[in-house]
């Protein structure tokens, strides 16, 4: 797979009926190694280990309804309280984040409501506040770390 622009991690890979596969260790179960996995679980490793997000406040593809229909953020980050505060989407490396993107993202949020949204392709990574009371967000330099959420 592709180097990303994070840094290197020890991620579980096996071959099953001629395809890879990786491990996902939020959802402790081995998935088919696409370009996007491959940086969903990068990026799931970067978060647990250099920003010291707790794995059992991290939720994978969890499920909500907008307009009726089932969409599924990426990575969804609670906070204690479990309520949510982060959320993720990834995209292949080869797919350019673009507006779309954000607002794809931004339909989500409409639903849960985070403090914090983050769009990457591995390569790039855009990271972002919202302030609710002035109704405006920022882009931040990094990612945060989960104590700073």
């Amino acid at each position: 797979m592709q180097k990303l622009n994070l840094p290197e991690f020890d991620l579980m890979i096996r071959e099953k009926d001629g395809k890879e596969e990786i491990l996902d260790i939020i959802r402790k179960k081995y998935i088919r190694l696409t370009p996007e996995e491959w940086v969903r679980q990068n990026f799931i490793a970067y978060l647990l280990q250099e920003k010291n997000y707790p794995q059992s406040l991290m939720a994978i593809e969890k499920e909500i309804i907008i307009d009726r229909q089932k969409r599924r953020p990426d990575i969804v980050v609670f906070k204690n309280d479990m309520k949510p505060v982060l959320a993720v989407e990834c995209k292949a490396p080869a797919v350019k984040i673009s507006q779309d993107t954000f607002d794809q993202l931004i339909r989500y949020n409409s639903i849960m409501k985070v403090k914090y949204l983050i769009t990457t392709n591995g390569m790039k990574h855009y990271c972002c506040r919202i302030d609710y009371e002035k109704n405006v967000y920022r882009y931040l330099q990094e990612v945060p770390a989960f104590s700073e959420l």
